[in-house]
């Protein structure tokens, strides 16, 4: 044996055919038959199952897969059975398992209709789970026929059949189906009301149905669950919106959805998810959409106004569910936003006090960045609808530029209390939101420019850090051409510092006089301020004139202008009874009170001739020091609040203040009057010309050639950042232009320009 070469063990198909008796193949369906019966009934443990199997076994090892060494006995046998299936009686097989797993399960049918009550799902679920047991091992015991006869039949195999059979036997028997659906929905419809039902067994019974197939799942359940639940979520909605009020209303829609989810986690098809929150959100919130958002005293308008951040939420989350939702909240949002900013804007009462006015558009901004931050997610659609929003009402006030200037001022002076150098900063963030919404951020420029000027020359300014760090917000917001001439007027400054650190060292004889500060602005970079005549008195304008003499002669080719409507002074005064004070007041002010040094009483055309301050100034300027409770330094006769021309003036002897230095000026951030403002906008529309005409040419330099419309599309883009150009006025600049041969007309087409090199 050990000489002898190995070989490989292997069984061929019949040469010949092989003819069985076809009492053999009953004999043997008999026996299988059996096999089936007995496992039906439960009492599989009297079967010789190990037969069974090996049988089972046996034709897969004949049809080519592994297996172990079975004796000669068993070979014949179980050959002789190959062969049934192999050739003749394989339909006989397949048909008697047909017709004995049908008869059996119409028996089963009739227990489970016997089934009353709440015992029909059990039963049910029961014989379902003994059902799969049996048809496992039908299938073991018949795998020789489910491996080769079915597919080449392309008959059902056998696991399929069985849960065919089950389908048509039992689901879907007359006196079944409708019993089934109608558990199941009475089932759910109980757990809605707030019952507690078997879950469990609910989860069994639709794996069932699933387990038969999708088409069983949906067609016998699902499409009537997904109907009754929207008839019962459209009574629903209905009978709760008509006695609650919105924010009732979404909490419940919410619950109602959660309930959905909750309960197709724990017995549905994940699939139908989807379906019935669609259901839900359909019958709870799409269908109901613009009565909720409208809804008097509770709707989106209510809960805006109110702060109800968590009802908004909930109404976001709820409506971004269903089609046009956000866009149902934005549109209401936006539209009650642009009414109450509008209101806001144009109320002439509230556009009285300038800081007020800009701290309630902050605080309006504050609300809402909130509400979009907290229960919207952050939405970006809501925030371009709040940007455009304020952008839309913020620029219906043509004074915005002028007060968010002025509310800039406000904060930027010394001796706010309460506000640190951090909160400044701060409140510039906050400043800068409003201002990329102007439309004319070169009106913004020219007033914060005069309002810089103030501050730097009066030295009342909370710091140099707070003022640069906003000129660098609008440096990166508008780019260096919109800064360079604020960042000019620091430079002037520091330059006046050194300059006058010069001048006394040039001149020590003056140590024990009046001393003198100069602020020497460089054109062009401060504010353009008239050329304001006044006469200074005797000792100062002897000091003026040596500081002119010293700057002429370290700087030729310069000539000094002074501006005399942009100083201040420190005198220092002693009244009636001895007492003595420190004022600071305007240089206008101060050659006021020096007149009284040589009278006792002065006629308001004695201190207009005296002076030849001008008559809106010096008015202003008398009121202050005249007309202002506990800073009234001077009398007049005959009393009352304004300036007349023939006022008489004289010193107040019974001036009395706790302070030692007291401070007489103007109102901080006094608003412009009409016809400053219309000086203003003047100079504004002046220098605007030059700008739009730098941009027609950088346009048509690049482009050679561009229609009237294009044009004036691309100009406008080009200055947004600064200014909204006016397309009349482009046009105005396109004829200067080709008056100065910049341009000129196409000789076909009129509204065709073309750039001249």
């Amino acid at each position: 044996m050990s000489n002898q070469k190995k070989r490989n063990f292997q069984i061929e198909a019949f040469k010949h055919r092989v003819v069985v008796d076809p009492k053999y193949a009953e004999k043997t369906w008999k026996i299988l038959e059996h096999a089936i019966h007995e496992i039906y009934n439960l009492n599989a443990s009297g079967l010789s199952f190990e037969e069974l199997y090996r049988y089972s076994i046996l034709m897969l090892w004949i049809s080519g897969l592994r297996s172990h060494f079975l004796n000669s006995q068993d070979l014949i046998v179980l050959g002789n059975a190959y062969n049934m299936v192999l050739h003749k009686f394989g339909e006989k097989l397949y048909s008697g398992l047909v017709s004995t797993m049908t008869s059996h399960l119409k028996e089963v049918s009739k227990c489970i209709e016997a089934a009353q009550g709440g015992l029909f799902l059990e039963e049910l679920n029961r014989k379902w789970n003994d059902h799969n047991k049996a048809l496992q091992m039908i299938r073991d015991i018949l795998m020789y026929m489910d491996r080769t006869y079915i597919p080449s039949t392309q008959k059902t195999p056998v696991h399929e059949l069985g849960l065919n059979l089950w389908r048509d036997n039992i689901v879907r028997s007359p006196k079944i189906q409708s019993r089934l659906l109608a558990t199941l929905l009475d089932l759910i419809q109980r757990e809605r009301s707030g019952e507690v039902i078997n879950r469990g067994l609910m989860r069994n019974i639709i794996k069932m149905l699933m387990d038969l197939g999708p088409s069983v799942y949906q067609d016998d359940f699902e499409k009537h669950f997904l109907e009754v639940s929207a008839e019962f979520y459209r009574g629903e909605s209905q009978k709760f919106i008509d006695c609650s009020d919105c924010g009732d209303y979404l909490k419940e829609a919410e619950r109602r959805l959660n309930e959905e989810v909750e309960r197709v986690a724990h017995y549905l098809d994940t699939k139908s998810e989807v379906k019935i929150t669609n259901v839900v959100e359909k019958e709870m919130i799409a269908n109901h959409m613009p009565r909720l958002v409208h809804m008097e005293n509770s709707g989106l308008v209510n809960m805006l106004l109110d702060d109800k951040y968590e009802d908004l939420k909930r109404m976001y989350n709820l409506f971004r569910r269903v089609s046009n939702g956000l866009s149902t909240i934005r549109e209401v949002m936006t539209s009650h936003l642009r009414e109450t900013g509008k209101q806001l804007v144009t109320d002439p009462e509230k556009s009285k006090e300038p800081v007020e006015f800009v701290q309630r558009l902050l605080d309006e901004k504050d609300k809402y960045d909130g509400i979009i931050s907290s229960s919207f997610t952050n939405d970006k659609t809501f925030q371009n609808a709040l940007n455009s929003s304020f952008e839309y009402f913020i620029n219906l006030n043509p004074r915005s530029p002028e007060f968010i200037s002025l509310f800039v001022d406000d904060k930027l002076r010394k001796g706010l209390k309460g506000v640190s150098e951090e909160d400044v900063e701060i409140i510039l963030d906050k400043v800068m939101t409003l201002f990329r919404y102007l439309q004319e951020k070169d009106v913004f420029e020219k007033y914060y420019k005069q309002h810089l000027a103030k501050r730097l020359l009066s030295g009342k300014t909370v710091s140099d850090d707070a003022e640069r760090s906003l000129i660098v917000k609008l440096k990166t917001e508008c780019g260096y051409q919109f800064t360079c001439k604020l960042e000019g007027m620091f430079t002037d400054m520091k330059t006046s510092q050194d300059t006058m650190q010069g001048f006394y060292a040039s001149h020590p004889e003056l140590g024990g006089g009046p001393t003198l500060t100069v602020q020497v602005l460089t054109t062009g970079s401060w504010p353009t301020q008239p050329s304001v005549t006044c006469n200074l008195p005797a000792e100062m304008s002897a000091l003026c004139e040596k500081f002119r003499s010293y700057y002429l002669g370290t700087h030729t080719g310069r000539r000094l202008t002074w501006q005399c409507n942009m100083g201040t002074a420190d005198i220092k005064a002693t009244f009636g009874k001895g007492q003595k004070h420190e004022l600071n007041v305007s240089t206008y002010q101060m050659c006021v009170l020096m007149l009284f040094n040589n009278a006792d009483r002065l006629s308001y055309k004695e201190i207009e001739q005296a002076t030849e301050i001008p008559a809106s100034d010096l008015k202003r300027c008398l009121q202050s020091l005249a007309c202002v409770k506990g800073k009234n330094v001077l009398r007049k006769e005959p009393m009352s609040k304004d300036i007349a021309e023939d006022d008489a003036f004289f010193v107040n002897d019974k001036f009395a203040s706790k302070f030692y230095k007291v401070k007489i000026g103007t109102v901080v951030a006094q608003k412009e009057s009409e016809p400053e403002k219309q000086e203003t906008r003047q100079r504004v529309e002046e220098d605007r010309k030059p700008q739009i005409e730098a941009a027609i040419v950088r346009i048509m330099k690049s482009r050679k050639t561009l229609d009237h419309n294009n044009i004036i599309a691309e100009v406008t883009k080009q200055l947004q950042s600064r200014f909204l150009a006016n397309p009349t006025e482009i046009k105005k600049r396109i004829e200067s232009l080709i008056e100065r041969d910049f341009l000129e007309r196409d000789n076909t087409d009129r509204k065709m320009y073309r750039y001249l090199a």
